[in-house]
């Protein structure tokens, strides 16, 4: 664990402005330089340090935040199809609804408490970093950004699943990596846009994604068991029922995602933990509701895999249907690319600010204000692994996610520790107990996740060495970038945190 120790212990008063010193004697701003908030307390006294408040026009709302944690999370029911194949009707369902309680509702607690705690830009880093240090800051950053190499190809690939359903032109030659590589340019100048648009895009594929799923479910009732003999197409998938909760999982993750904007929403202590709660609820009912109403009408379970909704929704309402499925999975898997570039791209702009990157990487769009190099020096990393299988992609990414995941679960604990008195608008309930125990289940699945990965081999390697690996990396990363630059990348003036 590294960075400079300061000899003053005690809490230092400018005006209404405190500098907070950790009981390790550092001061919480010198960890934490990207994280001064940009909104200001009446009284607070001007200062350099302090970060301009945004224009009320480009906060993010309620539902719009709802609306980009939903595609950074979700993207509706397109690529739950194997659950089905894998696990059957009822399990799926079972597996579909136990999922976000001992999944997501725990990371969403977790998240609400720190959220609106630390409305701070870089979000989860920024936490790891303020409760354990300059090391683990960086650790928890490496994870996430190598995790979302693997994260981001997988919605191209669905992008292009969808639409060589309709289309089978683009199965050919190299054209459906072509047309991923365009979702992946025209995602990143959105971004480089601002997250305006973003986020009001986010809404209203929302709304234009879900109701095909909408039609399914009501056309439903009035096929009940005629799709027992229908004839579909042959399905290529050899998902089992583990392989079907591993996609689960992956289905339900990345709620932390939405923490690195936490700068551009607008009051980010009450925005976010209804943020949370009301996403999860929309998220299990999208996967949920769809696939119990085609349980009604006898399809067998069989007959899914990656992409499937397209032939499904053929059965159910002729072709309209069907290209309006094919239509939204095409949205689904834009729409969770485009909303994710928002949220990583914000890791190496805090990191920059923080001095532990290049600055290089905080520089701003003069217009929209959003990291353009960091979009597009993440945007080169994730069109470079476009190519690698679906199935290997989600078991790196559950593997590599979640132990970034468990690192701010620990960050949860010791800034409960180290920090009693910081102002948490929303806690977990349950006092000790609860913050101890929201962490369990979540960890208890990472670690069949990781048992699992055994099974599968990238590079001609194994999943779990080559995922350890790749863990590993960070703290020679680290090491290189410390010796290279021991002050940091920047030359950094204390800036004071705003009294809670």
């Amino acid at each position: 664990m590294s960075g400079k120790s300061l000899s003053a212990r005690e809490p230092r008063v400018k005006g209404d402005a405190v500098v907070r010193v950790s009981r390790l004697g550092r001061a919480t701003s010198k960890l934490a330089t990207a994280t001064a908030p940009n909104f200001q307390q009446p009284g607070l006294a001007s200062t350099s340090a302090a970060v301009a408040p945004r224009k009320k026009s480009v906060c993010l709302t309620l539902w719009p935040l709802v609306a980009a944690t939903f595609f950074m999370v979700s993207g509706g029911t397109y690529g739950t199809e194997d659950i089905v194949h894998g696990a059957g009707y009822g399990k799926a369902i079972l597996i579909l609804l136990l999922t976000p309680l001992l999944w997501s509702l725990p990371t969403a607690f977790m998240i609400g408490e720190l959220s609106s705690a630390l409305p701070f830009e870089g979000g989860y880093y920024a936490w790891v970093r303020r409760a354990m240090g300059n090391f683990w800051g960086f650790q928890e950053a490496w994870l996430s950004l190598v995790a979302s190499i693997f994260d981001m190809a997988i919605y191209p690939t669905l992008f292009v699943a969808y639409l060589t359903r309709m289309f089978p032109y683009f199965q050919e030659n190299h054209r459906g990596v072509l047309v991923a590589l365009a979702v992946v340019v025209i995602c990143a100048g959105m971004n480089i846009a601002g997250v305006k648009v973003v986020s009001t895009t986010s809404l209203w594929l929302f709304f234009a994604l879900s109701a095909p799923f909408a039609a399914i479910f009501v056309l439903a009732p009035f096929k009940m068991g005629a799709l027992a003999n229908a004839v579909t197409k042959p399905t290529t998938s050899n998902v089992d029922i583990l392989g079907g909760l591993l996609i689960c999982m992956w289905n339900y993750m990345g709620w932390d995602n939405a923490s690195t904007i936490a700068t551009e929403v607008e009051r980010p202590q009450r925005t976010y933990p209804r943020a949370m709660l009301w996403a999860v609820a929309i998220v299990a009912l999208s996967y949920v509701l769809p696939f119990a109403a085609m349980w009604m009408t006898g399809l067998p379970a069989s007959a899914w895999e990656t992409g499937a909704w397209a032939d499904i929704a053929q059965l159910m309402g002729g072709p309209v249907l069907r290209i309006a499925l094919v239509a939204g999975g095409m949205m689904s898997g834009f729409g969770m690319f485009n909303a994710l570039v928002m949220s990583y791209s914000r890791l190496p702009l805090a990191m920059a600010q923080d001095g532990m990157l290049p600055k290089v990487f905080a520089k701003l769009h003069p217009k929209s204000r959003a990291p353009w190099v960091a979009i597009v020096a993440l945007a080169t990393g994730w069109g470079l692994a476009l190519n690698i299988g679906f199935e290997r992609l989600v078991t790196l990414d559950i593997m590599i996610y979640g132990a970034s995941l468990t690192l701010e679960f620990v960050a949860l604990i010791v800034l409960r520790v180290r920090e009693p008195e910081l102002k948490r608008p929303f806690r977990v309930p349950g006092g000790w107990f609860g913050a101890i125990a929201v962490g369990i289940a979540p960890t208890l699945l990472l670690g069949f996740a990781i048992a699992s990965s055994e099974q599968e081999s990238i590079l001609g390697m194994n999943a779990l060495w080559f995922g350890l690996m790749m863990m590993g990396a960070g703290v020679v990363v680290y090491a290189i970038n410390h010796a290279l630059k021991p002050s940091g990348w920047t030359r950094q003036e204390p800036k004071p945190e705003l009294a809670a």
